[in-house]
Parts: C-alpha cells; structure tokens; sequence
C-alpha cells in the first residue's frame, strides 16, 4: 500500500470507519489511515551494523457526539478491529465533557484543490547498495584526515508512506510521499582534546541527497575543526547563528505564535498581531506547496487547505499558527496549521551577504555551530542554552570554543537581529540562513 494506486483502497477504508461511527451514534466523525515501509542500514568501521525492513499500517478515527470528543486508534485494518476502535471512540466521547470550541474545521475551508507537489520518489534501494553506500560514507570521514580516530557509523534510510484522511464533512484524499536520508558521525582526537560531529542529507528524491563522500567528509571536518575548543571570558557581543541552528531560533517564533500558548496565555507574544516584533526588512512566510520540499503539504491534519501566506513582513507580526480548536478559543479562523508549519521561510537580508560575508559582518563576537539544552522560556522569552561554535575576529574564525551558555530574551533578539544570510539549510519544515544577532551574553569561564 505505498503508491497512488493503493489509495482507492485506503479511501474505502476510510469511508467505511466514517460510516461506522456515525452507525454508532456519531454525530460527526474524522479518519486516518497511514501505510508506510521503509529500509535503515547501519555501518560501522565498514562493517553492517543494522539492517532493518520495517512496514507498518495504523488507523485513527475521532468522533464527536454533540461536543464531546473521543479518540482511539488500531494497527489492525479487518472489519472487526474497525468496529471495536469505533466503539472505544464513541465510549470515550460519552464520558467526555463539552467543549463549545471542540468539532471539525468550516466546510468551506476543506481543500478542494490537490496540487501535484512532487512529493513522491521511491527509492528502489536494495540491502546491498545501501550497505555500500553507508560504508563509502563512513570511509571517506575515516580517510579525511590522521585526527578522525573514531566513528558512530554511517546510516542510509529510505521511507515511503501514503496517508488518507476522510471526514463526515465530505472531505477525503490522500497521497503518497518519500523521505530519504543518509546521516554520518566521527570522533576526532588531537593529544587530549576529543570532540564528535556529525553531518547529514534529506531529501524527498534520492538523487537530491548529497553524494555519500560529501557527507562523510563533512561529518570529519566538522569534528576536526572543534579540537582544542576552548571556554571564553563572560561577556557581551554580536552573536552569529550557523544555518543549521538558525531554524531553532524560527521555531521558538513558532512555537511563541502557535494557537496553545496564545489562548492559554503562555507566551511571550500575546497580543503581538499587527506589532513590529522584527526590524522592517525582515520578512518570513509560509509557502506549503513548494515542489519536493519535506513540509510541503495541499492541506494539514484536519483537511483544511494549505496557503501560501505571510508571517511577518515589514517586520510586523501579520498572522498567527493556528488549528481550527485554538483558532476558536481566540475567536479567530484556522490557518491551516493543524500539525505545524509547512515550509516556514525568512528571506536573505537585502544584501544576499553568504556565509563569508556574514563572517565579516559579524567582524568580532561567537559563532554558534551546536545548541544544547532547552532553555526557552516561551512565557517571558527568556532564551538560555549550553552553546558551542568558534570565536570570530576580524571576520575570520580563530579558535573552536565549547562550554559556553549564550542567553537572551528573544523579544530582544529578534528585534535587534542585523542580517539574514542566503546560505539557507533546506533540511526542515523551517528554512532558513544563518543569523546574525547584534548582541547576546555570553558565560564562560
């Protein structure tokens, strides 16, 4: 059940759960049902560590009797495991207290429209190319360099699904999607200092991922330019965010604007729509229907349509992220955003500035390569966490430094943030270029 000529199947299946609940008293009823396989090798100083052929099926059905809600879900798809996971929904619904803003999306919000967004690309991946393909990754971080001592291995994953989802508002599609990967991670050791790192590719076609050599050879050069890190002084400066750990910074956006913290007032931007929470030339948006993209989507996990919408423009808070129960306990609409962001982007600075460019606009302070912690308080904004990167002057990295914590409130951060690179990381459901902050504390020694 991978492809599209599975999904009449699928649909059947679908329709015959929706027809079930409201046989058992349903006044409105919702359904999923996901088919996914996939194949994961391991290799291990070019030996096969793990090989592992997974396929997997699982259904989902939410009822509603008036605006009482109740959830179950199954692995198994016969008539008998549909009608008992129908049943265990409708007696949770029962049981459960009314909720004014509990129920399905506005019809007229449903996608009517399914654009073809490229999503499918199978991977016809066998056991022995795969192994051959991680090993070759692993052996060229091995062979980088003399200081590469040791290694975690090289993984290659391949993964196709096809997801239906059906309601008794008459909506119900599915579609079929990829997801590929190949990830490796090496130890380097220099006299006393060690430091690991590691380095991977995603993509939706397998002919998009970075050929396996590149992969490893970043994985070794990542961990070699760490030796010999050092802790810095206490002290304030411009701090520069790599591509890679910019996203976060993005996410601790979405997270301050998402529907949950706003209604339960939990967030550091209540009240922030139509504010300026950026400097005016920033401008981040939401564009689902990207080609081969990993979070593109035609609609999100209640069937509401997907568009392409601005966030901020002109610095200024334009929209929310919203599903349909947190957009009525605001008195709003949904956006579309039932299971997160899809395809979240800022755009480069007016500038365009690269990464060696972003290097010279720093001119002095830290580079962060690596966050740790959770240290976000989305309710003041305050921002701490155990960082790592390299000590920038003059526009050039000096030294590796490690056991630092960089702290902040993003409120702050985000309205003094100077420049936005274009050496965008494409590997998520946010994009974005690193992030050059005017200025962050930073504890050392």
């Amino acid at each position: 059940m991978q492809n599209q000529e599975q999904i009449p199947k699928l649909k059947d299946l679908v329709q015959e759960l929706l027809d079930e609940a409201l046989k058992q008293g349903a006044s409105s009823a919702e359904a999923s049902l996901s088919s996914d396989k996939g194949l994961s090798i391991t290799a291990r100083f070019g030996e096969v560590e793990t090989i592992e052929h997974h396929q997997d099926q699982g259904l989902g059905v939410t009822v509603y009797i008036g605006q009482r809600k109740g959830s179950a879900s199954a692995t198994d798809l016969s008539p008998q495991s549909i009608r008992e996971t129908v049943a265990a929904a409708c007696s949770i619904a029962r049981y459960a207290s009314s909720d004014a803003c509990a129920g399905f999306p506005e019809q007229e919000l449903l996608a009517t429209r399914f654009p073809d967004l490229d999503l499918y690309h199978p991977w016809e991946l066998s056991a022995e190319e795969g192994i051959d393909l991680a090993i070759a990754c692993e052996a060229a971080a091995l062979g980088y360099h003399p200081d590469i001592s040791n290694s975690e291995g090289a993984s290659v994953n391949s993964h196709q699904a096809v997801t239906v989802l059906g309601n008794t508002l008459g909506f119900l599609h599915g579609y079929p999607s990829t997801r590929h990967s190949l990830v490796c991670s090496v130890l380097g050791q220099r006299e006393e200092s060690m430091q690991r790192d590691y380095w991977y590719s995603v993509a939706r076609a397998a002919e998009d991922l970075q050929p396996a050599r590149e992969v490893g050879e970043k994985a070794a050069q990542r961990a070699i330019a760490r030796l010999q890190a050092r802790s810095l002084s206490t002290r304030q400066c411009p701090v520069l965010f790599a591509a890679e750990v910019a996203t976060g910074l993005l996410g601790s956006l979405v997270g301050a604007i998402s529907g949950g913290n706003l209604y339960r007032k939990s967030s550091f931007l209540l009240d922030a729509l139509g504010r300026q929470i950026f400097p005016e030339f920033i401008h981040i948006h939401e564009q689902p229907h990207l080609h081969k993209a990993l979070g593109s989507a035609p609609y999100d996990a209640e069937g509401v349509a997907t568009h392409a919408r601005d966030i901020v423009a002109g610095g200024v808070l334009q929209s929310y992220v919203l599903s349909t129960y947190s957009a009525r306990k605001l008195g709003m609409q949904s956006t579309g955003n039932a299971g997160g962001v899809h395809n979240l982007l800022i755009d480069p600075g007016p500038d365009s500035d690269d990464f060696s460019s972003m290097l010279r606009k720093l001119d002095r302070g830290l580079l962060v390569t690596e966050l740790m912690g959770q240290g976000v308080n989305m309710v003041t904004g305050d921002y701490s966490r155990g960082a790592a990167g390299f000590w920038v002057e003059n526009g050039e990295i000096q030294y590796p430094v490690e056991e630092i914590t960089i702290a902040g409130n993003l409120r702050d951060m985000f309205l003094h943030l100077v420049a936005v690179g274009n050496d965008v990381d494409c590997r998520g459901n946010i994009r974005s270029g690193s992030i050059l902050l005017e200025q962050m504390s930073i504890a050392g020694n």
